[in-house]
Order: C-alpha cells, then structure tokens, then sequence
C-alpha cells in the first residue's frame, strides 16, 4: 500500500513540478503569471500575495500555473502589456516553456544519480557461475562440460587475446563458430589453458553464426563514488530518453492505436511494449513493491518522470516542445503564426493525449499489472 500511494504521489509531484518550472521561469523574466494552483478543477481555497493567485483546486492531479499571453486566444488587459508572454524575446519565451521539462529531466537525473551512489551498478564478470552440462535439444554435451570448465573458473583470456570483461569473452567466443579456441582461466590461484572446440549457434540478435560454449557469467555489485554516478546518470538519462522516443514513435503508428482502440470494445489483450500506463497503473506497480525492492521502484519512478518530459519536448502544439517551435518560426521569419494554423494541430494532439490516457485508464483497472 505504501509503495501504491507512494507512486501516485510521486507522479502529482512531478506533474507539480513541471508547471513550478514554468513559473519559476515566468517570474525570473518579468513574464506576469497570475495564478498557480495545485490541482484542477474547481477552486477550494487560495490566497493572493502580489500580483498571483496561489491555491488548490478539487482535482489533486498536479499543478497549473496560468502564464499571461501564452494562449494565443487570450485577450490581454490593457494594464498587463509588456509583461505578457507572447511580447518577449525568443531567449525568454525559450526560458518559459521549456523550464518545465528542464525541471523533469532534471529530477530525473538526479533519481538516477541517487540510485546509483546507494546501489552501485551490477555488472557481468569473467567469473562462471554455471557450466551447461548438455544440449536441452539433444541431451549431448556442451563444449565446456567436455572441455572440463567448473564453475568459479575466472576467463582471462581467449586464443591469448585477454578478455577483462565479459563483453570481451562473448565476442571472442561468438567470432568463432565451429573452431577449436584456447581459453585461459585462472583456477585455484593458477592459471590453466583449456582447449574446447565451439559448437555453432544462431546468434540471438542477428541470426547469423555464433561460436557456443555453454557457460554463463556471474553477476557482481560495484560501488560507485560521486563523480561516477553523476556522469553515469546522465548516460542512463540520455538512454532513457531515447528509449521513450523509440516507444513513442510505436505508439503513434497507425497499426498500433488500431490495437489500442480496440481496447474502447472490451479487448484489453495489449502487449506489454505498446501498453501506455496511467498513475492508477503506477500505484498498481507500487503495490508490488516489496516483492521486487524500492530501488527497481525508484528508478520505474525516475523513467515515468522521463516520459512526462520527453513527450512535453516534442514540437507540437500545445506541448511545451509546441510553443517553443512556434518561438522559433517567429524568431526566424520574423513574423507571427496564424493561430487558425495551431488549432487543429493542438486539437489532433490533445485528442491523441486523451486518447492514450483514456486506454491506460481501462486497462489499468480492467487488466491490472502483475509484475
């Protein structure tokens, strides 16, 4: 239950966040914003402390902030010209709207940066951990269970080439299919060189010859210091985001909203790397928590915070990535879009938005997750 409240509340926070970015943003560059609410919906209380309105509305879904002139439809009063949005520069319009997920990626980052100073990274070593006696196929026997490998045997070289990690040892193994190799293991405090002829096997990924032995590494923990784990974070965060953009370049195909239309008519059989989930599917996960551990948790957390940021990035409008692209044609033709242009691409994108959150809804109360 904690791990299921603590996940919703998570979300809120950086849904919170994003929009305190933007008017974090609005503020340092004398862009008014009036209002800045936690929740949607109707109001329940707020205060006024200068020129902004803070408070809570009903709907405990995240934050808003309402920047003057950044909808193009708004009429503005008279009072607040020269401090409207749509006045400024293009290096403080830039500032406005892409605070918000600069603030996202930047919690991101740093969850990722935390988890990896607590945790460290786990890493494959050249130690074995297992030696495959036979074939599940055939029964016969693998080339390391005749060869004479045993486990805790540490590969430190291939044909004389030395191997220090395992990615060395899988591809001086793989590049030899059906050939004898020599392979240098330290054993017992010494060193032995063991001959084995390879079997040949399709390789999992490209399908094309591999050399086969038959053992497996093990897995070790590695501590990481400050410096190390703020640099390998933003490896992780440059991954996770390009992870989000593969995913949502799936998603928005014609065949795969076909497959998730389909949910709206009762069939919730989605595959796993297609399904969109909502924060009712992110307390669902939270729920399991114990099961798998808070660190796999925080990081799931640390990747939905990827997403939200990733997707407000794209160049379509209303999303933030939106109203920059439009700063930018305005910057570089010098002259303003016309907004009867932007209104049915907005439509089309929160249509699409909705639509999402709508099947993620469904079938995140209909077929709930099980890790």
């Amino acid at each position: 239950m904690l791990g299921a409240i603590g996940g919703v509340l998570a979300i809120v926070f950086f849904v919170t966040a994003h929009e305190l970015g933007h008017f974090l943003a609005a503020k340092a560059v004398g862009v008014k914003a009036t209002e800045f609410f936690f929740g949607f919906g109707p109001r329940i209380w707020s205060f006024r402390r200068g020129e902004t309105e803070y408070g809570i509305k009903a709907i405990p879904l995240g934050g808003y902030v309402r920047v003057v002139g950044m909808n193009p439809m708004e009429e503005v009063a008279e009072a607040d010209l020269g401090r409207t949005y749509r006045e400024q520069a293009f290096w403080k319009k830039s500032v406005v709207v892409l605070a918000g997920v600069t603030m996202n990626f930047l919690i991101a980052y740093l969850m990722f940066a935390g988890l990896l100073l607590a945790n460290g990274v786990t890493q494959l070593s050249t130690t074995l951990s297992e030696v495959v006696a036979t074939f599940p196929e055939t029964g016969e026997p693998t080339p390391a269970s005749t060869a004479g490998f045993e486990v805790g045997d540490k590969v430190v070289a291939v044909n004389g080439i030395p191997t220090p990690d395992w990615t060395a040892v899988g591809t001086e193994l793989s590049s030899r299919p059906g050939e004898e190799v020599l392979v240098t293991v330290e054993r017992g405090g010494r060193q032995l060189d063991i001959a084995a002829t390879l079997a040949t096997r399709d390789h999992l990924e490209t399908g094309e010859p591999s050399g086969f032995l038959g053992v497996a590494p093990s897995v070790v923990r590695r501590d990481l210091g400050l410096w190390e784990s703020l640099g390998t974070a933003g490896r992780q965060l440059g991954s996770s985001i390009d992870i989000t953009f593969q995913v949502l370049g799936r998603i928005v195909q014609p065949g795969t909203l076909s497959e998730l239309a389909r949910v709206l008519v009762g069939d919730t059989d989605v595959p796993d790397e297609i399904r969109p989930v909502s924060p009712i599917g992110v307390g669902t996960i939270g729920s399991q928590v114990e099961e798998f551990g808070w660190g796999p948790f925080l990081f799931l957390l640390a990747s939905v915070n990827v997403m939200l940021a990733t997707l407000n990035v794209l160049p379509l409008y209303p999303l933030d990535g939106g109203h920059f692209a439009v700063a930018l044609y305005e910057k570089i033709s010098r002259r303003q879009v016309n907004v009867r242009v932007l209104i049915p691409v907005a439509a089309v994108v929160v249509t699409l938005v909705s639509f999402l959150g709508l099947v993620a809804i469904i079938l995140d109360l209909v077929n709930p997750i099980d890790l």
